[in-house]
């Protein structure tokens, strides 16, 4: 990265947010007075793109609904050393975005999340926090580091990290695969507090507790699946095992007993089970060695980005 003045662009992903875009880009533009403020539209049906475009951000918009689809969008259009990305609700503090581009800046550091901190009751819609606690410890149990807050849609990204990064995702669940991507690639990552403030009035929450929630736990499962394979196959294995085990153990014991097999369809059922159990070890086996190949040529990808800047 240039270790001059770097160049900055503030990503705002944007829906019906007319009520809170207005200070959300004066703010950004107060604390980050360098930046290039982009406002990425999704088919609102509000002023929001008015407002946005008179307070002096840069107007595009994203047709596909979902804010991953806007996220994927904003990342591959703009071009930037270091990229904010807050939300346009108006929750998050942009006092903190100096301190989130000096340390992707001096620390190059790949991300840095701004960890949420409540300023009020009210802040969080009921269900959230637990939900928040509850993937945040299912992403460490899966892939051995993780944020304090893997949901927090505000983040500093350094040129390297986006131009390796495959987003797939199409929802909210954009923050778990930007998390999970950081981790499997073992990237210089950190995390700062900053306050999160409830929505300014006539603005309303896009999150589905449940749908979104759903697809969230659906990310971290695919993830899952494509980052560790062998411990995902190999679990389901087992457990393969495990019945073909329960099934086969009182037909063993009556071959010892008797020298017959009483129950050939049970026997068959069992053999097949553990066959299944084999080839889930063996797939597991198969696909870490290709997924070790796919985390080599993204981690290539970072490090030929980092070394054009």
């Amino acid at each position: 990265m240039n270790s001059s003045v770097p160049r900055v662009a503030v990503v705002i992903p944007c829906y019906n947010e007319a009520a809170a875009i207005a200070q959300v880009v004066s703010g950004f533009r107060h604390y980050l007075p360098e930046a290039v403020i982009y406002v990425y539209d999704n088919n609102s049906s509000d002023e929001t793109v008015h407002i946005a475009r008179h307070a002096g951000a840069i107007v595009r918009s994203e047709t596909m609904q979902g804010k991953g689809n806007v996220v994927r969008r904003m990342l591959s259009d703009v071009d930037a050393d270091i990229y904010v990305m807050a939300d346009g609700d108006g929750t998050y503090d942009p006092a903190d975005a100096p301190e989130m581009v000096r340390l992707v800046q001096e620390q190059q550091y790949a991300m840095i999340v701004g960890r949420r901190i409540s300023q009020g009751a009210g802040t969080y819609r009921r269900g959230h926090v637990f939900g928040n606690r509850l993937f945040t410890q299912a992403v460490e149990w899966l892939f051995g580091r993780t944020f304090t807050d893997i949901l927090s849609g505000y983040r500093a990204l350094s040129h390297p990290f986006v131009r390796s990064f495959p987003a797939a995702s199409s929802g909210f669940e954009i923050e778990t695969e930007l998390s999970v991507h950081a981790l499997t690639l073992r990237l210089p990552v950190g995390e700062i507090e900053t306050a999160y403030s409830m929505r300014p009035e006539g603005s309303e929450s896009k999150l589905n507790t449940y749908r979104d929630g759903f697809r969230i736990v659906r990310m971290i499962l695919r993830l899952f699946r494509s980052e560790r394979p062998q411990l995902f196959y190999s679990l389901i294995g087992f457990w393969l095992w495990l019945i073909a085990l329960v099934l086969a153990y009182p037909l063993f014991i009556t071959f010892l007993q008797t020298g017959l097999v009483p129950r050939l369809p049970t026997a068959v059922l069992a053999t097949g089970i553990a066959i299944a159990g084999l080839l889930s070890f063996s797939c597991g086996l198969i696909l870490d060695t290709v997924t070790r190949g796919r985390r080599e040529a993204k981690l290539l990808a970072y490090l030929a980005a980092k070394e054009e800047r």
